[in-house]
């Protein structure tokens, strides 16, 4: 008895070690191994969907289904990024030269505000310090953009074999990723009826998370780089893009882009056009965000909205532009967890108790 409890953790703590090091293995392509698995579960309805159609032909439905995801997805994706890109480079070109100098407008916005700089001055905030970082930080942020618009040029190739590698494995996973999680449920000593839980949690927060915020993000987007455009403001796709970026952050989001924006217009004194961008940012892509971020996000998931925010800024500081999944996936999977616990390892103490432990859906 002694001996094979001595194999077995030894097995275990091999297992363990092998387990770490094939993750180790796969650090480098976290990335794309979690959008192909995104893509997987975003897709898996319209795979059934043919399953039903078309029969037992998993080859044919998988490689259909990603071809409608490379179409859906990845080409409208690519191209708006393009288009970002060069329109942040040519930023970048027009401060670098000085057709642009952002420390003017904010000489602009104090000389239209005498009641700021007064204001300021009683909190003891230097305007020019103010100033100059402001401007500092424009500078740094077009520079930004443009080395990384560089560097996309310059490693097309890498770019472009991690999308590969992505949609590769995605295909794999719609064709036998009913196979894999089976395989899975069958191998982790978590119980079956636990493992199911987690997995079908998993799928609802990924995919309520991406359909939510991507939608959210390309309405909020698509509704800034309008009324950029209407006003005759500089590169609207450009602001736009970066309004959709930004909208990733709940509460927040879009706000950094059309506020500043409506104060600078009031400044040079263009108050029509400054008041239709108040309004429009307040009531039209505010509204996005309130109105369709918790029913497509907070619901589908069961997270409060300040989890929702305080998840998606944490896994956005851990894990980059990964974290708006990574985040709130990781703060599901935890109130999952804990609610198994108590259901399981916590006797009931009322009636009430039993019934509401009975359900982990009355839970949620």
């Amino acid at each position: 008895m002694a001996e094979r409890k001595l194999e077995q953790r030894s097995f275990l703590l091999c297992l363990v070690a092998v387990t770490g090091l094939f993750l180790l293995l796969l650090k480098p392509f976290f990335a794309p191994v979690l959008w192909a698995c995104v893509i997987a579960v975003l897709f898996h309805p319209m795979q059934l969907r043919l399953q039903r159609a078309w029969g037992d032909r998993p080859n044919l439905i998988a490689l259909t289904t990603l071809l409608a995801c490379v179409v859906l997805l990845v080409i409208p994706v690519l191209g708006v990024l393009a288009s970002f890109l060069q329109q942040g480079l040519a930023l970048y070109q027009q401060i670098d030269e000085g057709d642009i100098q952002p420390g003017q407008y904010v000489d602009q916005i104090r000389s239209a505000f005498p009641a700021l700089q007064a204001l300021l001055d009683r909190f003891g905030i230097d305007m020019e310090k103010l100033r100059s970082a402001a401007t500092g930080a424009v500078v740094a942020s077009s520079r930004f953009l443009a080395q990384n618009a560089l560097a996309v040029g310059q490693s097309t190739f890498g770019f472009f074999l991690k999308l590969a590698l992505m949609l590769y494995v995605a295909y794999f996973l719609l064709r036998d990723g009913s196979r894999l999680t089976t395989a899975l449920v069958d191998a982790l000593p978590l119980g079956d009826e636990r493992e199911r839980l987690l997995f079908r949690k998993f799928a609802e927060v990924t995919r309520a998370t991406v359909k939510g915020n991507l939608l959210v993000a390309m309405v909020q987007g698509a509704l800034g780089g309008l009324i950029f455009w209407i006003l005759g403001l500089p590169a609207p796709l450009l602001w736009g893009v970066v309004m959709a970026i930004l909208s990733l952050i709940p509460a927040v989001g879009a706000g950094l882009v059309w506020l500043p924006a409506a104060i600078y217009l009031y400044a040079v004194g263009e108050w029509t056009s400054a008041t239709v961008m108040l309004a429009y940012g307040i009531t039209v892509i505010g509204l996005a965000d309130n109105v369709l971020r918790p029913i497509l996000v907070g619901r589908d998931t069961k997270l409060p909205d300040w989890m929702v925010l305080l998840s998606t800024l944490g896994g956005l500081a851990m894990f980059g532009i990964n974290g708006f999944v990574v985040g709130p996936l990781i703060a599901v999977l935890f109130i999952a967890f804990w609610q198994i616990f108590s259901r399981e390892f916590n006797e009931p103490t009322s009636v009430s108790d039993q019934q509401q432990l009975a359900s982990p859906e009355t839970a949620e």
